[in-house]
């Protein structure tokens, strides 16, 4: 969605106010768990829903 929206992770990290460490680490698919006020905040700015930028992956 960031390639879609022509948008860099810094840009996204100054506008949902998270810093790029922790964009990075969800990102990558190394995090365990968001919160839903997170992914509240980046659909808002990448305007798209949840499944747009989630993927589920069976351990």
């Amino acid at each position: 969605m960031l390639a879609k929206r022509k948008m860099t992770l810094s840009e996204l990290s100054e506008r949902v106010d998270i810093s790029i460490v922790n964009l990075s680490i969800l990102k990558t698919g190394k995090a365990r768990a968001v919160r839903l006020s997170t992914l509240d905040a980046i659909c808002d700015v990448l305007d798209c829903q949840p499944g747009d930028i989630l993927e589920f992956r069976k351990e």
